[in-house]
């Protein structure tokens, strides 16, 4: 008798979605409600520091721990300049969050196949996120596409967000007005203080505390390694790696209070 009736139910609910193409439209707006929205997370194919020999990449944690915010809320993309296996910087896996995350299949597989930047959609996503790493120094500023990328996303009501050497991402961003995104907001990244701390203010390119203020950013900071997150809007930036979290709640409490 199960048999029978089964099928019988199927027909007569395909019959009635025929019969009232609303019920069909709500069901499928129902639908897409339950999906969740997206955002992507930009990461360096930058793997030396100069011409130190030194390696480096996008920073491990910097990913992960703006990640665990926000993973349960929203699907995460990644894009690199490159596409492809990005190169990692701070491997480490006694950090729980950076554990969990390297051992997710679905992440794992996404971060290690990111995207072009031809490859991305801006309307698919509600923000951006710009993880750091000292190869965003040499990568992230002169890139274009995901600038054009970036501009979409802000000027469709999205939010910005960025953290440590990620701000290097901002620097040569600008709107349709024709200025800088940073310019006359309050925004933070890694310090001036900070590159000194670790040798490399002569290896990088150029100063990124100082860039930013050239850009019309009324800079912040607080001491070396300090958690400091600055909102200014729909701008969110950090200053170090003991930032992204905060970075990835701030990014979470704007975009909740965007109705995103």
């Amino acid at each position: 008798m199960k048999k029978i009736i089964a099928p019988v139910l199927m027909a007569v609910t395909v019959f009635a979605l025929f019969l009232n193409p609303d019920l069909a439209n709500a069901q499928t707006k129902k639908s897409k409600k339950m999906e969740k929205k997206k955002i992507l997370f930009v990461v360096s194919s930058h793997d030396k520091k100069g011409n130190t020999g030194e390696p480096t990449g996008y920073y491990l944690g910097e990913v992960t721990h703006a990640w665990e915010v926000l993973k349960d809320h929203y699907t995460i993309d990644f894009v690199s300049p490159k596409g492809g296996t990005p190169p990692v910087d701070g491997f480490d896996l006694n950090d729980p969050i950076n554990k969990q995350f390297w051992e997710d299949a679905v992440y794992h597989k996404k971060i290690s196949n990111s995207m072009k930047p031809s490859e991305v959609n801006p309307k698919d996503y509600v923000a951006i996120y710009y993880a750091g790493g000292h190869g965003a120094m040499w990568d992230f500023p002169e890139n274009a596409e995901i600038a054009k990328i970036a501009t979409a996303i802000y000027e469709n009501n999205g939010v910005v967000g960025a953290v440590c050497h990620g701000p290097a991402g901002l620097v040569n961003i600008k709107l349709s007005n024709g200025k800088y995104l940073v310019d006359g907001k309050k925004v933070n990244a890694f310090t001036n203080e900070e590159e000194i701390a670790v040798k490399l203010e002569k290896v990088v390119p150029f100063a990124l505390e100082t860039k930013l203020i050239e850009r019309g950013a009324k800079f912040e900071k607080s001491g070396l390694w300090q958690p400091h997150v600055t909102v200014d809007g729909r701008l969110v930036t950090g200053q170090n790696p003991q930032s992204a979290k905060g970075v990835g709640e701030a990014v979470l409490k704007e975009l909740k209070s965007l109705g995103k």
